[in-house]
């Protein structure tokens, strides 16, 4: 084990940059396979032959799976380590890729995403689990929304070169040629991640010995040999794990739905554009995600306990602009679409607050679990809200193109979901108050 200066989690290492790059590589394929099909709904609808509602069931499919997948995925990961989850994962999603590139069938393909979902699911949880085994404290939260950040560039990728092959060389070459390139970056990832500074002599020796001075309460209330089933139900118990579970809801949802299905069909069906519009959007979105990251680490950092706060007001800023898009009875024009995404794309970094937050107060044997269960609130939300939407777009349309009317009715559905998660989110902060009011306050310590 290293110690001293030359610890990683007392002072931030080359080594640690390292194999947290090589986890993030990972999950920005995984984010590119994520949001690959949202920016080829239009032309699912005609592969597949279906209505909007049955496209829907795709999107659907893969974040309900995704989101299922979290809490087992995070009790995997505490008890195996990242690393041999985060390989499986990547293969899984590779052939579900390569799947859907050869089918024109749909309940096949229906099954590709299922496979997605599942090895989409081990990318940030790993990267999570990773990063208080390898990084100071203080360091977390910074290096938390650059992973978020930098796992955006996967949608650039969807957004500019997967687009283009997509329009050039058809379905079966865009999707296989994704698949491949998931098994390259797999095997990459394999060689430079490591689950800690002492896997490869007596592997998690600091959770079998109790050395476990990151997290602060979580240290007195639960010992780091836990059971699997001990550790599920301590982490569905924490409110802690179900702030950040609507945290990700009320953030990530706009963002979600935009990105993984409608937002492509509502620039090109409902505002009449063409796919240089949705590249141009969608890489706004992705740019804007990824400066707005290292300002939000920022943020957290500084908040501490109070980051709910700013997360609430982030989440309520997002819903407003999305309201006040739709508000008119003709479709917006490109600039207005533009600020939308800048505004949705910034503020949507603080879904990822939950998680500092669970990072904080859990022992690292539960921080995998327990972002999993926040991980999961946007995703669920997500996977409601899409399919209400294209019931809603077929409901409005009855059988004719899908218009602007119709999106404006379609996206109520999106803002119902979102008022729930804020409601979800002062709930579960009033659970946290009365948590801290009945729990004697515990020292952290983040030495460095």
């Amino acid at each position: 084990m290293e110690t001293g200066a030359t610890d990683p989690r007392t002072r931030l290492t080359r080594r640690a940059v390292i194999v947290w790059s090589g986890a993030v590589l990972f999950y920005i394929v995984a984010i590119t396979g994520r949001t690959s099909f949202g920016v080829a709904g239009v032309h699912a609808i005609e592969r597949f032959e279906v209505d909007a509602s049955r496209i829907a069931v795709f999107t659907v499919v893969q974040v309900g799976v995704y989101a299922l997948a979290q809490i087992p995925t995070g009790l995997l990961i505490d008890r195996f380590g990242p690393k041999r989850v985060l390989l499986t994962g990547a293969l899984i999603m590779a052939v579900g890729q390569m799947l859907l590139g050869f089918t024109d069938v749909y309940w096949v393909a229906l099954l590709a995403r299922v496979l997605i979902g599942a090895g989409d699911a081990s990318a940030f949880l790993s990267v999570m689990r990773i990063l208080p085994y390898w990084f100071p404290l203080r360091w977390t939260p910074l290096f938390t929304q650059l992973t978020a950040s930098l796992g955006q560039l996967g949608q650039f990728i969807s957004a500019v070169p997967f687009l283009a092959l997509l329009n050039a060389q058809g379905w079966s070459t865009a999707f296989i040629s994704l698949g491949a390139v998931g098994i390259l970056v797999a095997l990459a990832a394999g060689v430079a991640v490591s689950d800690n500074p002492d896997a490869g002599s007596d592997g998690d020796r600091d959770d079998a010995t109790g050395d476990d001075s990151g997290p602060g309460e979580a240290q007195t209330e639960i010992e780091a040999t836990r059971s699997f089933w001990e550790n599920l139900a301590f982490v569905l118990r924490h409110p802690v794990c179900w702030q950040a579970f609507f945290i990700h809801y009320s953030s990530m949802l706009f963002q979600i739905i935009f990105t993984l299905l409608w937002g492509s069909p509502l620039i090109l069906l409902g505002m009449g554009m063409g796919s240089a519009e949705v590249g141009l959007v969608l890489t706004i979105n992705t740019v804007t995600s990824v400066l707005a990251g290292p300002v939000m680490g920022f943020v957290s950092q500084r908040t501490g306990r109070n980051r709910d706060i700013a997360a609430f007001l982030s989440a309520l800023t997002i819903g407003l602009t999305w309201i006040v898009f739709f508000l008119p009875t003709e479709p917006r024009g490109l600039v207005a679409l533009i600020v939308v995404n800048v505004i949705m794309a910034f503020f949507t970094t603080t879904s990822n607050f939950g998680f500092d937050g669970v990072r904080e107060r859990l022992p690292r044997t539960s921080v995998a679990t327990g972002t999993g269960l926040g991980n999961m609130g946007g995703f669920v939300a997500a996977m409601i809200a899409s399919q209400l939407v294209g019931l809603l777009l077929d409901f409005s349309s009855d059988g004719q193109a899908y218009g602007w009317e119709d999106f404006r009715l379609a996206w109520g559905a999106v803002v119902g979901m979102w008022a729930l998660g804020m409601i979800g989110s002062l709930v579960s902060r009033a659970a946290v108050k009365r948590r801290d009011r009945g729990t004697p306050p515990i020292k952290v310590v983040d030495e460095g």
